[in-house]
């Protein structure tokens, strides 16, 4: 269980990093969430855009989308193993995050066209 450890300890440090290069204040739960939705909605066009525009926000944008796929699949794989993993502030606050805006988005795609 080291490894799952090891991984969260990295990831965490990179999220909160990322965060700082940014300018988000983890605390700030709307800012957040925003995040998180542009996460969940719009994380290809982000990537894309990154790749083209090789802007600073854009890429770390672009980082901090595939460490919150890398954050969920460790949590994942650790939790199959029977080992709870969490990180730091900005990893939960991200995490809990992402967990709302995915319900919100599923439960949007559930809701009938009118």
């Amino acid at each position: 269980m080291d490894i799952f450890r090891a991984h969260t300890e990295e990831i965490g440090h990179q999220i909160a990093s990322l965060g700082v290069g940014l300018g988000i204040d983890w605390d700030n739960e709307a800012e957040v969430r925003e995040l998180a939705r542009e996460a969940i909605d719009h994380a290809q066009a982000t990537v894309d855009s990154a790749g083209v525009r090789k802007e600073g926000s854009a890429l770390l944008k672009a980082e901090l989308f595939g460490l919150a796929a890398l954050m969920l699949k460790n949590m994942q794989e650790s939790a199959e193993r029977g080992y709870l993993t969490h990180g730091g502030a900005s990893w939960k606050a991200f995490a809990k995050a992402l967990w709302q805006e995915y319900e919100r988005s599923a439960q949007d795609q559930q809701r009938p066209l009118v």
